[in-house]
């Protein structure tokens, strides 16, 4: 389908929210504050076993690798944290040797 550009943006534009609005991407059982609470009614009407996420297990913890080695070393580079988008950092990277 080929359009003008004035109705593409025109067509482009409709999904577009005013200033203020918030779009909600998610609905359901698994979307509100009472998650937990869903999940657990519903294992429980399908008689299913419970388990419990906020004990440690007791199977030794496997730190994270990535593939590509370190290009200093060589040596297999491991993950130390984790943090999404607009999150700080708690760990800072380690100094490099050319800025000593």
């Amino acid at each position: 389908m080929r359009l003008t550009t004035d109705e593409f943006i025109r067509r482009f534009l409709i999904h577009v929210l005013p200033d203020g609005f918030h779009r909600i991407r998610h609905y359901g059982l698994l979307a509100s504050a009472r998650r937990k609470t869903n999940i657990a009614k519903i294992r429980t009407l399908l008689g299913a076993e419970t388990t419990n996420q906020d004990d440690p297990s007791t199977a030794e913890v496997i730190p994270l690798t990535l593939r590509e080695p370190c290009p200093d070393c060589g040596g297999p580079m491991r993950i130390v944290e984790i943090f999404r988008r607009g999150q700080k950092p708690h760990s800072r990277a380690p100094p490099r040797r050319q800025a000593a």
